[in-house]
């Protein structure tokens, strides 16, 4: 996989922790390491962890579905992407701030922003991509956006909250499209 599919796809997995950041950043009075350091590696940790786990999972069922795995890859990205631009059109302006000193509540949406990720880790392995480099990108460039995401909720508040989930969604379809034509062209 290239570097800069590998960026995009990143930055576009990283777009739930950097939706849920900006609410983080919300409640939080003065930016500290703890609870932005906190939330930053918990997010990241598990944005990395998981795309090894569905590339475990995926390694399983690799070969009975090689015929046709790009159509598997193309749709797991269109329901991922088409569920992030649903998701941001459902945005909530009354939703309720995330209290960024709950560790049960920061863990549990550490795990639920990453769901997608581990989909994208099943892709990998059916793309036969090496898991190690894109785990530690996504990890680091959701650490990045969690941080970003904190400092713009602290400043701005929810302008931007649904705006990057529109992003994100946009960039999982259009690298679904992307490997689906490559294959299709080979």
């Amino acid at each position: 996989m290239e570097f800069l599919s590998l960026l995009l796809l990143a930055v576009a997995l990283a777009m739930d922790s950097f939706a849920v950041s900006i609410t983080v950043g919300l409640s939080i009075k003065k930016i500290k390491f703890n609870p932005v350091g906190k939330v930053c590696l918990l997010f990241a940790f598990f944005q990395g962890i998981m795309p090894v786990i569905g590339w475990a999972l995926g390694q399983s069922f690799a070969d009975a579905i090689s015929a046709y795995d790009h159509w598997v890859v193309f749709a797991l990205l269109l329901f991922i992407g088409g569920k992030m631009l649903y998701e941001a059109f459902q945005y909530n302006e009354s939703a309720p701030f995330v209290n960024a000193y709950n560790n049960k509540t920061i863990t549990m949406l550490a795990i639920a922003t990453s769901i997608d990720a581990l989909a994208v880790g099943i892709s990998f392995s059916l793309l036969n991509v090496d898991i190690v480099m894109p785990a530690i990108v996504i990890g680091i460039v959701t650490f990045i956006f969690s941080h970003l995401g904190i400092a713009i909720g602290w400043k701005l508040g929810s302008i931007f909250r649904n705006k990057m989930e529109i992003i994100g969604g946009i960039l999982l379809i259009g690298i679904g499209i992307k490997i689906l034509i490559e294959h299709l062209l080979q």
